[in-house]
């Protein structure tokens, strides 16, 4: 399991995105636009971190040094740890009246931090997993799906208060599908 992505909802996608790309180093991964069933929308950009760009991979192994402090010329333990990768970011606005905009709204015009993505081996595992722990209620019975892409999304937990989204996927990218029939589950449940 990994951090996967963070999504803002925000007032201004561009000057958000403007932000992260200039303080951390982030560039645009793509951008869609959302329609819904009541004629508004949503503006989505998914940014990707400089070592995303650099080719390095999503999880990659290293040595531990045996708890000295590491330098060259001392001993490295066969041990091998896991890193990854920061990241990718999300983020999400729109006009007063539409899912992103009114949860804007609701929060100053500032917005925030809408929901926080790990990245599992099976969102179905997973899902009946904190479902028989109690851990959390999802917003749909079901995953969603695109090809090469599963999601599902948590109700606001009890414990926390954040959303939690659960993904399977490949490298990167987003579906546009998806992202509607998420914004929207979490629409009814006020997340």
């Amino acid at each position: 399991m990994r951090l996967d992505h963070i999504a803002y909802r925000v007032a201004s996608r561009q000057k958000t995105a403007q932000f992260f790309m200039d303080a951390l180093g982030y560039k645009i991964q793509q951008e869609f636009a959302i329609k819904f069933d009541d004629g508004t929308t949503a503006q989505c950009m998914a940014l990707e971190p400089p070592e995303k760009q650099k080719q390095v991979p999503w999880t990659f192994m290293g040595l531990i040094s045996s708890g000295e402090t590491w330098n060259a010329t001392r001993h490295l333990r066969e041990k091998h740890q896991e890193y990854h990768l920061p990241p990718e970011i999300f983020v999400s606005d729109g006009p007063l009246g539409s899912i992103v905009g009114d949860w804007v709204a609701q929060r100053n015009g500032i917005g925030g931090i809408h929901h926080i993505a790990y990245q599992v081996d099976s969102v179905e595992k997973t899902m009946q997993e904190w479902k028989l722990k109690g851990y959390a209620e999802f917003s749909s019975d079901e995953p969603m799906k695109c090809p090469g892409l599963t999601q599902v999304f948590t109700k606001p937990s009890i414990l926390t208060g954040v959303i939690y989204e659960f993904i399977e996927r490949g490298e990167h990218g987003f579906c546009a599908d998806n992202v509607k029939n998420l914004m929207m589950a979490t629409a009814e449940n006020k997340g």
